[in-house]
């Protein structure tokens, strides 16, 4: 229940607290008063869209606080919760604030704590119920009227099993088609890779083949000389007897001298010696690096051919040449997955089944659910006609297969009525007048009311294009209705204004330049007084307040 709201700097109005109570609460005024005003302050406090031009003019800002009571509700709490907000000082109270700057910015705050507009308005939409005359527009909706239907039943549970098994049917259903494409042109693509796969299988590459065979082409290329160097290196080491030959003379005169010298020379020696098994080592390597350089063109020929071989296949397969090897793998892979393609078109035909069963079944739940509530709907609704001056029509929720399924289930819903017996029934928007739309827009918010956690209501302009008896129907229906849910209604009716337990009046003031809105709640006399006047206009007759004290009895 809203408990009190605080209005500072919007649009016309400089400061302004209300104070609100149970039941039902009226709003009147004359015509360009304000009264809109105080429906745009709530919705920013509710998280509605901002706008700079909300802000009183020459201020930098302008603030709504809302405050409601909430009686530990469940979902408040955790909504709180789930976005690790603070209780207020009174756990039984919530206080949504906001902030709009000038400049186009705002702020939003729950329980003073900044939040997004949009966790704002998840409060908000929890807490507050807003009826405008754009709701008889979306009466008329095949989207909006199912949601109404299925609100109206709890299919909430039902709805999301639906959707989610719609999802899986999707994916089922595109993997299954992508395959079945994927197949068709498989035969070609098939023989493609059956023959690259023989290419690179006849090739075998190796990995780090590449290196290795340019090394070795660089090592042929330069074969001649090479072999020219090495002979010239081992020519000059062993001419006259050899080098080897001359160390180990002179090793042994050496080692003799050393020992005439009591060891004077053993690391010369040593040296020496060392110096002749290297040198041996040395000769045998060049020996066998002489073997190994071939100047054979043959030889060269073969290893050019091969990577020239692997360097084009590379550029044909857009890779490198040493990632032959992964591409091999790879062409394989893609033969063995068309190769089990009957496996995996049976396991996906088989999946497909599956999920369209599962769908079915759910969305067939859903079917029975929506016609049960249908019914209930239909029953609900009719009650609610006559209390309105609508004892002739009658309302149906019509309910049409869909020719596929669709991710809210096997059914479209349209809401039909006939307003006098022997005529058609047809859609809201071409049967119903615009006073018996609103009528209409009313009795089904007053049923679904009944579905939903207790909401403040508001309805701006419900009883627009009726008047007089119906105008005083209408001042009944929500009367009642505000037995069980707190309801705020504007209005321009004497007849509805009359019949709430709390009649606030919106009046515009100017003082030269400046325009201000205020609102007071009327007490008897001033109560009198403003049925009065919106039963005769501008000027208040002794007849008008008779009728308007006629208004304003109670209820027997």
């Amino acid at each position: 229940m809203l408990l009190s709201l605080l209005i500072r700097d919007i649009v016309l109005i400089e400061k302004v607290e209300l104070h609100w109570s149970k039941g039902l609460s009226t709003l009147t005024g004359e015509t360009g008063a304000g009264k809109s005003i105080l429906l745009d302050a709530l919705g920013l406090a509710i998280g509605a869209r901002g706008d700079a031009g909300l802000v009183r003019q020459s201020c930098a800002q302008g603030s709504v606080t809302a405050e409601f009571l909430v009686n530990d509700r469940a979902d408040i709490l955790t909504l709180l919760n789930d976005h690790g907000l603070p209780t207020w000082d009174d756990p039984d109270r919530i206080v949504l604030r906001r902030v709009q700057s000038a400049d186009g910015k705002s702020k939003a705050f729950v329980n003073d704590t900044p939040v997004s507009v949009n966790v704002l308005g998840q409060f908000g939409q929890s807490l507050v119920e807003i009826h405008g005359q754009n709701d008889n527009l979306s009466l008329n909706d095949a989207m909006e009227q199912l949601r109404l239907l299925d609100q109206f039943g709890g299919h909430h549970k039902l709805r999301d099993d639906v959707f989610q098994a719609f999802c899986v049917l999707e994916k089922a259903r595109n993997a299954l088609e992508q395959h079945k494409e994927r197949v068709s042109t498989g035969a070609q693509e098939l023989e493609f890779l059956k023959f690259s796969i023989a290419e690179l299988e006849k090739l075998d590459p190796k990995p780090g083949e590449v290196a290795a065979l340019e090394e070795r082409r660089s090592l042929l290329q330069n074969a001649g000389k090479l072999t020219g160097d090495i002979e010239t290196a081992l020519q000059i080491l062993t001419d006259d007897g050899g080098v080897e030959v001359a160390l180990g003379r002179a090793i042994r005169h050496v080692e003799r001298a050393n020992t005439l010298s009591n060891g004077l020379l053993s690391d010369a020696a040593s040296g020496f010696e060392r110096a002749r098994v290297e040198l041996s080592e040395a000769m045998s390597e060049l020996s066998i690096a002489s073997q190994k350089v071939s100047s054979d063109p043959a030889v060269l020929e073969k290893l050019e051919d091969r990577l020239f071989a692997m360097r084009d296949l590379a550029r044909r397969h857009a890779c490198e040449a040493d990632e032959l090897p992964n591409t091999l793998a790879t062409l394989k892979e893609k033969q063995a997955a068309i190769d089990d393609d009957p496996m995996v078109l049976k396991k996906l035909e088989a999946e497909y089944t599956q999920a369209d069963k599962d769908y079915n079944q759910i969305a067939s739940d859903l079917s029975k659910a929506r016609l049960d509530a249908a019914q209930r709907l239909d029953d609900a609704v009719n009650a609610e006609l006559k209390p309105l001056k609508l004892e002739n029509a009658r309302f149906r929720c019509d309910l049409k297969q869909l020719n596929e399924p669709s991710r809210l289930g096997l059914e479209r819903v349209q809401f039909l009525v006939r307003t006098n017996p022997g005529t058609p029934e047809g859609v809201l928007s071409k049967i119903a007048s615009g006073g018996e739309l609103s009528r209409l827009m009313l009795a089904i918010k007053a049923v679904l009311s009944n579905s939903v956690e207790a909401k403040t209501l508001i309805f701006d302009e419900v009883d627009a294009g009726v008047g007089g008896a119906v105008a005083e129907a209408v001042g009944l229906r929500l009367n009642a209705l505000a037995c069980d849910h707190q309801i705020l209604v504007v209005t321009h009716s004497p007849q509805v204004a009359a019949r709430g337990d709390t009649q606030w009046q919106v009046k515009k003031t100017s003082f030269e330049d400046d325009s201000r809105t205020r609102v007071d709640v009327l007490n008897g006399d001033e109560r009198l007084e403003e049925i009065a006047r919106m039963l005769s206009g501008a000027s208040v007759t002794d007849e008008a307040r008779s009728a308007a004290r006629r208004l304003l009895e109670p209820l027997s």
